[in-house]
């Protein structure tokens, strides 16, 4: 199989490439200097035969900025904008499961599945994710699986935490949050959270469908 990966040089990427190296498949994954993925021109060509492709393109600004709404603005294109450019060019090619995750933190505080209503207080910067979702979600058809997968804050090398912080209800480690993107590959087409066994959001429906299982409590 062969998978388009956008930003693969971002924490996401880097430890989901090497697994999925390791695991067989082929990978494309062209750097952020090398592909405009507002360009739908540049996408659909870059894409080419592609089996499968993983949304990990992100650009979330450092934590003294995130109070600032225009930090937020080059995340905002990634998520809404490059977002449905990827789902049109896969659907126009041979791509058979699009892939992208978002984050769990768009609930409401206390137990939530995927079947709960997304909180009323939803902060404009997550606004985009669900952009994107929907746009991950409109590339299902017969042949084809949209997956987006909803990860707890994620810790762990790279990402700037060594440690799990359950302010937003579910954490998720970087070593399983690339094993949860690979399993996604083999899901069923919906909407699946992902995080740490025991925490208020659950991951029941993606340990179900796909067999994962977080290796970090």
């Amino acid at each position: 199989m062969r998978v388009f990966v956008t930003g693969g040089t971002g924490v996401l990427g880097r430890h989901t490439i090497p697994l999925l190296v390791s695991l067989g498949y082929t990978v494309d994954a062209p750097g952020s200097g090398e592909l405009d993925l507002l360009d739908p021109g540049a996408v659909g060509s870059a894409m080419g035969a592609a089996d499968a492709v993983l949304h990990l393109a992100t650009r979330i600004p450092p934590p003294e900025q995130r109070g600032d709404p225009e930090s937020w603005a080059e995340n905002d294109r990634l998520r809404a904008q490059a977002t449905p450019i990827l789902a049109d060019s896969a659907g126009a090619g041979s791509v058979e499961v699009l892939l992208m995750p978002t984050v769990a933190f768009v609930y409401p505080p206390g137990p939530a599945d995927e079947d709960t209503p997304i909180r009323d207080d939803l902060p404009a910067y997550l606004e985009s994710a669900l952009v994107a979702e929907r746009a991950v979600a409109g590339f299902t058809g017969p042949g084809r699986r949209g997956v987006v997968l909803r990860l707890g804050l994620v810790y762990g090398p790279g990402t700037g935490s060594d440690r799990p912080d359950d302010v937003f209800g579910t954490t998720l480690e970087i070593g399983d949050a690339a094993d949860a993107i690979v399993a996604g590959l083999d899901a069923s087409a919906g909407l699946y959270n992902v995080g740490a066994d025991g925490e208020p959001v659950s991951n029941e429906r993606f340990r179900r469908t796909t067999g994962w299982a977080p290796t970090t409590p």
